[in-house]
């Protein structure tokens, strides 16, 4: 019921008759061209959203660093009112 390997090279020979090695190969390489660009178009908008996420945690971070100091200088100020 399946295709068997026979059938694939003369299906195979029957298009190398049509197109030619040449023209063949300009296609391969053209389609190996066309999946590097794919592959290097992901990677980049992986990157990209890796940084916009690492930007998030540095602002949330820092956030969270005004917000500690702004409570220990409240802290310092009421010891400071306590001393007095």
């Amino acid at each position: 019921m399946g295709i068997s390997i026979w059938q694939l090279l003369i299906v195979l020979a029957i298009i190398i008759l049509l197109f030619g090695t040449k023209k063949l190969k300009n296609i391969g390489g053209d389609l190996g061209g066309a999946v590097k660009g794919f592959k290097k178009a992901v990677s980049d908008g992986e990157e990209e959203k890796n940084a916009k996420a690492n930007l998030e945690k540095q602002e949330s971070a820092e956030e969270g660093n005004v917000i500690e100091g702004e409570a220990s200088k409240e802290a310092d100020s009421s010891k400071d009112k306590d001393k007095a």
